[in-house]
């Protein structure tokens, strides 16, 4: 957030568009690739991958589709804020009578709010971008970060920081670094949550950090806080449902050159940049795309509303854009949000329904590995279950909310079970970290016995697997009441403590 058509022509060209397209269209689903929406030419096979190489598969599909989109038109996207997360998307509908495919949060706290509001306000968040993603939007992520162990207030994120004093949030061991790294623990819950419910996200954290006005901008060591959140939250957090979106401010006369903040190639999935008072000059889009290679590309913000026509013909390869909050409004007629959205360029989420339900459900095979889950409504597992499910890992952090849809915020529990194997063998070494109880049985042997009532505890035990042999496994928890979480991982000699380790398969029985 940076301080600063016709009905007719439009059907008739989704009409010559789709026939034109039909035979490709029904190869591509005879194959299982990705469909394509009525407003897009077929897309190529893409050749960029996501740089995360555990990456989920729901978010694999769904960067695919955004690289094989470029230069076949743009996915509309509207902005709403932490403390009402639908309601400018929910006005862009309004106008319109369409929805926008791109539905922005936010997960920074910027109005000096008590921790209990910000957890409730990032818990609605979540439950608004799961459900938006079952309806076939497409979810991203802003992360306004205040100065790691200030007061969670604008001024705390709108200033300017001396190089020295950001080294030391970057600089393990220092008090600084121990605020940075516990409150993006903190965030990296909620996006846990959207990954243990298949939700891919769009993940724009340091945004404008080549403009002086966020404590993260124009600091010459700012990859190190870029590298330092993407391992903290791929390797200690297992969060591969994120698609990293590098998003500077367009290099006008108060921002760097991109490439001089960068981080590289390895580390970002998508490229941004945020363009405001209607100034989309065709130098922002050639070095940005210069810089991505054949990386998607996209504006990340924007106040006035782009020209399709101008995008069409000399800007096609922005793939998403998004329109900030209230400035929907502010900046933009009703009359010119319409014309907008009816362009045969601009794509809604009607438009590409098909798309991203291939991107939710992909092949129904994948669905048959992992854990079986049963929800209860109970502490002590009797009854039917109100949910069951496939989970791949077990690595969950509720915080004071529901697990899903149907089932209590307190007094639940869950069992899991499935087969294990092990393709090296060995002696494994599984922590179970609850809050509240927790018990892990495998091949008939009980690992960790902790049915208790406790806060965010730990136990450990020990079992030896044979390399290839199948071993039934059973994990129990239940939830008393307040808080709620549980992970279960594994580690063995030569291998780091890991929630789905390489050497360890959940296998169908």
């Amino acid at each position: 957030m940076h301080l600063r058509g016709r009905w007719d022509l439009r059907t008739s060209r989704k009409y010559r568009l789709f026939t034109a397209l039909l035979p490709a269209i029904l190869l591509l689903v005879l194959l299982g690739r990705n469909e394509v929406t009525s407003k897009s030419a077929v897309p190529a096979a893409p050749s960029p991958s996501p740089v995360n190489a555990n990456i989920s598969p729901e978010a694999k599909r769904l960067y695919d589709y955004l690289v094989n989109l470029g230069g076949k038109g743009i996915l509309s996207g509207q902005h709403d804020y932490l403390e009402s997360p639908d309601e400018f998307n929910r006005k862009l509908r309004m106008y319109t009578g369409e929805s926008a495919v791109i539905h922005g949060y936010e997960l920074g706290a910027i109005g000096n709010q008590s921790t209990a509001t910000i957890r409730k306000q990032r818990q609605a968040v979540v439950e608004s971008a799961e459900n938006w993603y079952k309806s076939g939007g497409i979810v991203v992520m802003t992360f306004h970060q205040n100065l790691p162990g200030t007061s969670p207030e604008w001024t705390n994120v709108h200033m300017t920081l001396d190089p020295d004093k950001f080294n030391a949030y970057i600089t393990p061991g220092t008090a600084e670094y121990k605020n940075l790294i516990a409150e993006l623990d903190d965030v990296a819950g909620y996006l846990e949550e959207l990954r243990d419910e298949g939700v891919p996200v769009l993940w724009r954290p340091y945004h404008e950090m080549n403009g002086g006005w966020f404590w993260w901008g124009q600091k010459e060591q700012f990859s190190k806080l870029w590298d330092l959140m993407y391992e903290r939250f791929t390797v200690t957090h297992g969060l591969n449902n994120l698609l990293w979106v590098w998003n500077p401010n367009a290099p006008n006369e108060s921002s760097g050159a991109y490439k001089d903040y960068y981080p590289g190639a390895d580390k970002v999935d998508i490229l941004a940049a945020d363009i405001y008072n209607n100034d989309f000059r065709q130098y922002y889009y050639d070095s940005l795309l210069e810089l991505a290679g054949d990386k998607p590309i996209a504006i990340g913000e924007n106040g006035e509303l782009p020209d399709p026509g101008m995008l069409a013909k000399t800007q096609s390869r922005w793939v998403y854009m998004m329109t900030w909050g209230k400035m929907l409004t502010e900046n933009n007629s009703s009359q010119a949000i319409r014309k907008f959205m009816s362009n045969p360029f601009t794509l809604s989420r009607e438009d590409v329904k098909s798309a991203t339900e291939l991107i939710r459900n992909g092949a129904p095979a994948v669905a048959e590995k992992g854990l079986t889950a049963e929800y209860f409504n109970n502490a002590t597992l009797s009854g039917k279950p109100v949910l069951t499910r496939k989970e791949q890992k077990l690595e969950h952090n509720w915080h004071t909310g529901s697990p899903a849809a149907g089932v209590s915020k307190d007094l639940f529990s869950i069992r899991w079970s499935g087969t294990i194997v092990s393709a090296k063998g060995g002696l494994y070494e599984i922590k179970a970290s609850s809050d509240d109880g927790s018990r892990v049985k495998i091949g008939g042997t009980t690992v960790i016995d902790a049915w208790i009532k406790q806060s965010s505890k730990s136990r450990k035990g020990t079992i030896y697997l044979k390399p290839g042999q199948k071993y039934n496994l059973t994990v129990e928890y239940f939830e008393n009441r307040g808080n709620a979480s549980f992970s279960l991982t594994w580690k063995s000699a030569g291998q780091k403590e890991s929630a789905a380790p390489s050497t360890i398969s959940f296998v169908p029985r």
